[in-house]
């Protein structure tokens, strides 16, 4: 008897077959810049299906490893990563995955609608990028923070250039290096000092315990200046130089790609996911730092520029990893026979499908709105925009990490026993998913943040305008849509009362999650109807079944077993 083998499930291109992000695109962008944007969008689909993918296993099979002394005993701490993961950096730099926003031909394009754009190249390059999505949302942040007026413009000079180059010879990354043992989310307990040196540059010294993207050029690192005080607000984000290249503390002969005098990498991480993406525990000894703004001025809120784009990031690599397994999911059951006939036949199977499709609508929406409202900060200092995206990053960023895990585990098990076994691909699914709850915030800390946009920022004002307006535009579409947003925004309207109210309430506090759980989902069907009253049928059946299935609680098992064509 002949072995059978399964054929391997092949997606369709992830740009060309989405019909929700195309029509997205063309409303954000209108035709014309959509026009503009596709043949970008089209390579690099191109390059996804193609060496990317390739890449993307090369660096999964062959994880970083840390070189910590050279022949002759020499300490290197030299990170050594696979062809794999190098490729992938190329990749986001010839595809101006950072970049874009940043370049003047295009904001000249798509002026503000700039991040639009990006946000559709995450989309597409994200779920197989062996997670390089990360170093990528680092290098953002600090490319914002870079870009921040008051910032030094020698050290702008520097290093802005090549956060946004395009060209892989010259194009760095940066790191993150934030956290420490002892606080984690805490920065207050933060114990890394940073101390003034006579040529006015800076020296810090401390131990840093979760450094994603350690391999990178440079680092945006947070620290406590002498004599500042107690507290997290006062702590200053300071960019480090990671090799010997660029220290000047360096001996002129060092080899210039050993670290930075002062820099110790302690070891890698063994982590649940990742795997390919080298994250340290890093050790700081008088290492050579400039301050990003004024040192002498409390610099939290000047770091929160890159939290805040590192936190659409996030979101944006939630909703492209489910929209990335989704598709892996239906082509499986496309080819996959069970019981006499294909597995998509199945009406429990569709159903199963046809529900996952929902929820990564609603992730989509909610991580391309943010990206709009960000480009609407950068490009024209919209106030309107500002005021929204202050609750609107962490609503995206909460609901959409959430919704990532629980749909990715639903992937391993669409694929039955294959899904469990590591050299299909499938398991990284759930490994990788499970980081996005957790960095930039966990969903805990993340609803405080919320709690606190909404009591000090009257930030649920331009939340609850938005669900108004769409509640409007949904009696146009369907009245039981438009009576399931419009109760959730009056139910959500008492909430806000009473959080500004009693801000300290400990049944307040207490259910904070769950209070922010239900912003996003509400925000998340007022966003599907607005795409769905252009007439995104796409758009319209997710809103239907997303406000049925997360504000009314209930089973859409049959309708989206008929819709499954429809949403994917």
């Amino acid at each position: 008897m002949q072995r059978f083998v399964q054929a391997v499930p092949v997606p369709a291109d992830p740009y060309s077959s989405d019909r929700l992000l195309r029509s997205w695109l063309d409303r954000r962008l209108g035709p014309d810049g959509h026009a503009a944007a596709a043949d970008r969008l089209t390579a690099l689909a191109a390059e996804v299906t193609g060496p990317l993918r390739a890449a993307h296993a090369d660096a999964e099979a062959h994880p970083p490893t840390l070189v910590r002394y050279g022949p002759w005993g020499a300490r290197i701490d030299r990170i050594e990563t696979s062809a794999g993961w190098q490729g992938q950096r190329a990749a986001a730099a010839r595809h101006a995955v950072v970049a874009l926003p940043y370049l003047p031909a295009a904001r000249s394009t798509w002026g503000a609608a700039a991040r639009v754009v990006q946000h559709a190249l995450l989309h597409l390059y994200g779920p197989e990028s062996a997670t390089f999505s990360c170093p990528v949302a680092m290098s953002d942040g600090a490319a914002a923070l870079l870009a921040r007026p008051e910032v030094d413009p020698a050290v702008r000079d520097t290093w802005l250039p090549r956060l946004t180059a395009t060209d892989p010879a010259r194009a760095v990354s940066s790191g993150q290096w934030m956290t420490e043992s002892q606080g984690g989310s805490d920065l207050a307990r933060s114990t890394t000092t940073a101390r003034r040196a006579d040529d006015g540059s800076w020296r810090l010294t401390g131990e840093k315990w979760f450094c994603s993207a350690a391999d990178a050029e440079l680092a945006v690192a947070l620290a406590r200046p002498e004599g500042a005080g107690r507290g997290s607000r006062v702590l200053v984000p300071f960019l480090v130089p990671r090799y010997a290249a660029d220290s000047p503390l360096a001996d002129p002969g060092a080899d210039r790609d050993a670290p930075a005098p002062g820099i110790t990498v302690h070891r890698l991480k063994d982590k649940l996911g990742t795997r390919a993406l080298p994250t340290a525990e890093i050790g700081l000894r008088d290492a050579y730092a400039w301050p990003l703004g004024d040192p002498d001025q409390p610099g939290l809120s000047r770091a929160m520029t890159l939290v805040v784009v590192t936190r659409l990031h996030n979101a944006a690599a939630a909703a492209g990893g489910m929209r990335r397994g989704l598709a892996y999911a239906r082509a499986y059951a496309d080819s996959r026979e069970v019981a006499g006939g294909r597995l998509i036949g199945s009406p429990l199977h569709r159903a199963t499908l046809g529900t996952l499709a929902v929820d990564a609508a609603g992730a989509f929406v909610l991580a391309g709105h943010a990206f709009a409202l960000l480009g609407r900060v950068e490009v024209g200092a919209d106030p309107a925009a500002a005021a929204e995206l202050r609750i609107v990053a962490p609503l995206a960023k909460l609901a959409t990490g959430r919704l990532a895990v629980s749909s990715a585990s639903e992937y391993v098990e669409s694929f039955g026993g294959a899904g469990y076994v590591e050299d299909t691909g499938i398991p990284r699914l759930l490994r990788d998913a499970q980081v996005l709850p957790i960095w930039e915030g966990t969903t805990n800390v993340l609803a405080l943040d919320v709690l606190r946009a909404v009591v000090r920022e009257e930030a649920g004002a331009p939340l609850l305008e938005r669900l108004d307006a769409a509640t409007d535009t949904a009696r146009r579409l369907h009245p039981a849509l438009a009576d399931a947003l419009g109760d959730t925004a009056a139910e959500l309207r008492n909430s806000v009362a009473e959080v500004t109210a009693e801000p300290e309430s400990v049944a307040l506090l207490a259910g904070a999650r769950g209070l922010a759980l239900r912003m996003a989902y509400a925000l998340a069907t007022a966003l599907l109807v607005e795409q769905a009253a252009g007439g995104d049928e796409t758009a319209e059946v997710a809103a239907r079944l997303w406000a049925r299935r997360w504000l009314r609680g209930t089973d859409i098992a049959a309708d989206a077993h008929h819709e499954l064509d429809v949403l994917c």
